[in-house]
């Protein structure tokens, strides 16, 4: 429950972040917020695209800093994509015996059909690729 405490509070400074200026001493507390945070991707993960894309630093705090906004951007893209599937009525899950699937959790299986529109909310355009027999 504490990983849970500690996730919704940087997750909430993240979005103060994002969505207004803040003052210095503001952004010196979000960071020391990020030396007890551990993010979903691994450091090591972040660390190695930071640096083939040409930013290389020592700072685990800016690596915890993208490592959290590429969480968030992920995290954005399945919710979109999950709204998009429910929205869609997702036909797969539906079967004719009312027996014992009733009392049972739906599964959802993301799809391209619910992936590109979420995506394209975000400003990234996907395209299916052709099927050759």
């Amino acid at each position: 429950k504490q990983w849970y405490q500690r996730r919704v509070r940087v997750t909430n400074n993240l979005s103060k972040v994002m969505n207004q200026p803040i003052s210095g001493d503001e952004l010196l507390n979000f960071f020391k917020t990020l030396d007890d945070y551990s993010p979903t991707l691994p450091d090591s993960l972040t660390a190695h695209y930071l640096s083939q894309a040409g930013l290389h630093t020592s700072d685990p705090r800016i690596i915890r800093l993208v490592s959290l906004a590429a969480q968030k951007f992920i995290t954005e893209v399945a919710s979109d994509a999950l709204t998009h599937s429910q929205m869609r009525g997702n036909p797969a899950g539906s079967s004719g015996s009312a027996g014992n699937k009733k009392s049972k959790e739906k599964k959802n299986c993301l799809r391209m059909e619910d992936l590109q529109p979420a995506l394209a909310d975000m400003g990234i355009q996907v395209k299916k690729p052709a099927y050759y027999m």
